[in-house]
């Protein structure tokens, strides 16, 4: 049977399936109808008005009741599995009026009495149509205003965990299914699950095996897939319950095949229809293009890190008693955030930035690391190194977010420090976390003009400068984690400061 399609509006003339046994009632109401402008096909059956119903769908049905093998009850509920939208208006008898009503009650629009007058009839499905359009308008407003808010969510992250979650609910959502779930490439050739997600009444339902090879192949070109009932069975293997319909498509950009959305009903005898087939594939395609955006983001992500790391191995490259300082810095420094409570996204700013804290001492052009201490000259021309560090970095967009751990980590809590003289809350958390690590590092490591020194030493310095050189929440975080940490990495195998 077709898919159904939206009831005509316009310039196309609304077409009206006239359903009676009676050949005169057909012939008068096809004629009458005509003249009032609308496209009319008349059966003589309910045989022949599902024949109809199979070759083309029609907005409007008048039907009667009363007839031999399919009547118009049955009629009634063909049409409303295949073609929910269209208006089904029933021709009764005074003698089953009780009938009529129950058929109302089963989805009819309305019911005409026999004998009736032509008139009345034309102002009956004048009603209907125009309800039908009303209803129609407001799915399509619903329906941007859905596909508006999921847009603006897609857009806005570029996470692919975000994309997909917002994705999957607002199909669920908009399409009122019971289960969702997306495959996507998974970068070798194959394609993986990210969910599945289930919502409506049946949360507990746990689907069958889909068979996502068969789904993802079905749409790879571009098409859908929109199945209803034993069509399921081919996409589904081992079903633990056979979804009632089922509807497949896929995520595509010009250049890329992405994978597939997949959302489904069980039980509920609807199928999805024509409109929201077409709300699915808007939001595939706005997801698809946010998809390839997250994978550009994730290789940009992959391109900065890796810039880094080479920015950080040209520092160490500057002198070998500084050598994996920046690495050993980034590492206390990402678990002194993450003790500190910060998020994901910021620990690893934080473990970024540390790794290139020092980056402006390629500004330097001379040797630190000397034996001895410097010159008073030489200490200024090191008192440089964070603003030639953010000069370096500033005009790189994607390495912003580092900048003020690399600028200001030699600011001090009472104001004492370098290059700006901030204190307390006004330094950047980012700067007075890789202050501390910075210090630690650098007092249990190895230089030109000392050895290292104990971690019981160190963290005694630490102790002392609480509150002057450093923030005192951060440098107390630090102290009460730092042990249990060192003695885990030694369990590991790891050379730790002792």
């Amino acid at each position: 049977m077709p898919v159904p399609q939206p009831i005509a509006i316009g310039t196309e003339k609304p077409r009206i399936l006239v359903v009676d046994d009676e050949s005169f009632i057909r012939d008068m109401l096809a004629d009458f109808l005509g003249m009032e402008g609308y496209a009319v096909q008349c059966a003589a059956d309910g045989v022949a008005a599902l024949r109809e119903l199979r070759a083309q769908p029609f907005d409007v049905i008048v039907s009667d009741l009363k007839m031999p093998g399919i009547g118009g009850l049955d009629l009634l509920k063909e049409a409303r599995q295949a073609y929910p939208d269209t208006v089904m208006i029933m021709m009764t008898g005074f003698g089953t009026v009780e009938t009529a009503i129950a058929a109302m009650k089963s989805g009819a629009y309305d019911y005409i009495l026999k004998p009736f007058k032509v008139e009345e009839v034309i102002q009956v499905v004048e009603r209907g149509l125009a309800r039908r359009r009303l209803e129609a308008e407001n799915i399509r407003l619903r329906e941007a205003v859905s596909l508006y808010k999921v847009s603006e969510a897609i857009s806005a992250s570029l996470g692919m965990d975000d994309v997909v979650k917002t994705m999957a609910a607002s199909a669920i959502d908009d399409l009122n299914a019971d289960w969702a779930d997306i495959w996507l490439a998974d970068g070798e050739g194959g394609f993986a699950p990210r969910g599945p997600w289930t919502g409506g009444e049946l949360k507990d339902v746990v689907p069958g095996d889909v068979n996502h090879g068969a789904l993802v192949a079905a749409v790879e070109g571009g098409d859908c897939v929109l199945v209803h009932g034993p069509e399921v069975a081919p996409y589904v293997n081992k079903p633990d319950r056979l979804p009632t319909t089922m509807l497949v498509v896929p995520l595509k950009v010009p250049t890329r095949f992405h994978g597939c959305l997949c959302v489904a009903r069980y039980g509920t005898g609807e199928k999805f229809t024509e409109g929201q087939r077409k709300l699915l594939i808007l939001i595939a395609s706005r997801a698809a293009a946010a998809i390839e955006n997250s994978r550009l983001y994730e290789n940009l992500q992959a391109t900065f890190k890796q810039t880094i790391q080479s920015l950080a191995r040209t520092i160490d490259k500057m002198d070998t008693y500084t050598s994996g300082h920046s690495t050993r810095v980034s590492e206390y420094a990402g678990k002194l955030a993450r003790w500190c409570g910060l998020d994901d996204g910021k620990i690893e700013i934080v473990r970024q930035a540390a790794l290139m804290h020092d980056i402006g001492k390629i500004g330097c052009v001379m040797k630190l690391n000397k034996p001895g201490k410097l010159t008073a000259e030489e200490y200024e021309t090191f008192k440089a190194h964070p603003e030639y560090g953010r000069d370096i970095l500033e005009p790189i967009d994607f390495i912003q977010p580092v900048i003020p751990g690399v600028h200001l980590h030699h600011e001090r809590w009472d104001g004492g420090g370098y290059p700006l003289g901030l204190s307390a809350q006004s330094i950047p958390l980012i700067a007075r976390i890789i202050s501390v690590a910075d210090t630690y590092d650098a007092m249990t490591s190895d230089r030109a003009y000392r050895k290292k020194l104990s971690h019981d030493v160190t963290r005694k310095e630490i102790v002392s400068c609480s509150g002057t050189q450093f923030d005192p929440d951060v440098a107390t975080t630090f102290l009460d984690k730092i042990d249990d940490w060192l003695a885990e990495q030694r369990e590991l195998g790891r050379d730790m400061p002792q």
